[in-house]
């Protein structure tokens, strides 16, 4: 049970900016880790629900609400899913060789393709949440970000990665088929309880689930392989997905 909490722990640290007690990290607990992906993404999900029920309440002008809830994701993650989506984005549209794309995609400095795609990314899901009408299920931004970590979860123990990524060497060797199944089970379970508790708004799940199946396969065979920058350009087209049909259905 220690060990359990320990990874929910180290993951809720990895991919958040929600404060946990020091000295959390466990090594022999990272490859359970990614299986916390999905409450982190159901932490993350709750409070930006519970954030657009407040802006709901206070009545504040559209613009307003569109620029809170749209910073919102990016600001509780530290950005970096978004590190990866303008990493990956760089990378992929140099239509370089692929040792020329892995450099790309490790060069700390940020290319014209990066800065171009995370401003259409930003005005794209502010003009969204902006636009959404007043009777749009919040209770979608709950599920939204479950399904994506929960498919970046499953990316991260199906798919063979880069040489180079975390998710290399002592961590694949730790993954079981369990784990697969599991996260499977729950993806699952997210979609459906996406339909049975907000109707035609799970759709946004399904966007979600497809989007993030497109964008990871088009990234993986571009640099042939997986890694957490990849997971990350993923997560945040599909989250933009769901968002669209949020605001849109």
């Amino acid at each position: 049970m220690k060990k359990l909490f320990r990874a929910f722990l180290m993951c809720l640290s990895m991919f958040t900016v929600i404060p946990v007690p020091a000295g959390a990290w466990d090594e022999d607990a990272r490859p359970i880790m990614t299986l916390f992906l999905p409450v982190v993404g159901l932490i993350v999900g709750g409070l930006w629900a519970a954030l657009a029920y407040i802006l709901r309440l206070l009545e504040l002008p559209e613009l307003v609400t569109g620029a809170a809830l749209c910073a919102f994701p990016f600001l509780i993650t530290g950005g970096i899913h978004m590190d990866g989506y303008l990493d990956v984005t760089d990378a992929v549209k140099s239509y370089r060789d692929i040792d020329e794309r892995r450099k790309i995609l490790k060069d700390p400095n940020v290319g014209s393709f990066a800065v171009l795609a995370g401003i259409l990314l930003v005005v794209t899901q502010f003009t969204l949440f902006a636009s959404a009408g007043e009777d749009a299920d919040i209770y979608t931004l709950l599920i939204i970000p479950t399904v994506s970590r929960t498919a970046a979860a499953l990316a991260v123990t199906v798919m063979r990665p880069m040489s180079v990524s975390e998710y290399s060497g002592a961590y694949r060797r730790g993954v079981r088929k369990t784990h697969t199944v599991t996260l499977c089970v729950l993806l699952a379970a997210e979609l459906v309880a996406g339909f049975v508790f907000c109707g035609k708004y799970g759709f946004s799940m399904l966007a979600v689930l497809l989007g993030y199946c497109h964008h990871v396969w088009r990234a993986y065979r571009s640099l042939d392989g997986f890694s957490g920058d990849v997971s990350g350009y993923a997560l945040t087209f599909a989250e933009t997905c769901g968002i669209a049909v949020y605001a849109l259905i």
